[in-house]
């Protein structure tokens, strides 16, 4: 088949760097791997925003099991944000479950980029258990490390990861909300949002070019839209923006590279 004709390449096979073909001896490396690269600033990072989540649900009059609940539960900060200030204001359950939903959509594309990158033999049911510990944090670094990572040690390496980011998340929480009160509600807020601002500066380090096209362009578009409609412009920016990266890199950056035709 030609280039030209190809019109999918499968993640999972896309040539390793060659000093990196042998990281892992086997699986437990590899998830102790995924444990350690977590323990550094991802967690510490993650359990900020958690600190910052608890503080605003006891802030806000919120019971400490339900707080706790939704970062065991949900593992998913902003639709955690979501829910707490619709709760908040008396939004109706299907409100909130439509609301939450929606912030919960970008795991579409989180998943379908990452977890085709796991060995044939990982693609299983089992990968209903693993998405669970799909966030923002573990997302950004597995698309940073897998080119380095044999395809059959990618998902130990993505389970060790993403299990001590999930795993810190409700103590985090409890924390936050037990120093509640103690703190100005502008730093916990800021709390909240360093989790994001991680994330984007681990995506720029992904070295396919398109990613840091997408974030440039919503830095530019970000305040263009803001301006014509605030409630929609968060959705218009992501939408234009990615689009555009996607044209460029697949009309001109892949071809330039060779990648197709």
């Amino acid at each position: 088949m030609s280039a030209v004709d190809q019109s999918y390449i499968d993640p999972s096979e896309i040539a390793l760097e060659g000093s990196a073909a042998q990281r892992f001896q086997n699986r437990r490396d590899a998830f102790w791997a995924g444990i350690r690269d977590a323990a550094g600033a991802p967690a510490m990072v993650l359990f900020a925003g958690m600190v910052g989540f608890g503080a605003m649900g006891k802030t806000n009059g919120m019971d400490a099991w339900f707080t706790g609940a939704t970062s065991l539960l949900m593992f998913a900060l902003p639709g955690q944000v979501v829910l707490l200030e619709m709760a908040i204001t008396g939004s109706s359950v299907l409100a909130i479950a439509l609301a939450v939903t929606l912030t919960s959509t970008r795991f579409i594309t989180m998943t379908v980029t990452l977890f085709p990158q796991f060995h044939d033999k990982d693609r299983n049911r089992g990968l209903y258990a693993s998405v669970h510990l799909l966030a923002m944090t573990a997302w950004a670094i597995s698309m940073r490390e897998f080119h380095t990572i044999e395809s059959k040690h990618r998902l130990s390496y993505f389970v060790g990861l993403g299990l001590l980011c999930w795993l810190i998340s409700v103590p985090g929480t409890i924390l936050g909300y037990l120093l509640a009160g103690m703190v100005p509600m502008a730093i916990t807020l800021g709390l909240i949002f360093i989790n994001p601002l991680f994330f984007l500066l681990t995506f720029t380090e992904v070295k396919p070019w398109i990613n840091r096209i997408a974030i440039g362009l919503g830095f530019v578009m970000g305040p263009f839209f803001f301006l014509l409609d605030r409630d929609t412009s968060l959705l218009t920016t992501g939408l234009v923006a990615g689009t555009i990266a996607y044209l460029v890199d697949r009309k001109l950056l892949r071809k330039r590279a060779g990648v197709i035709g």
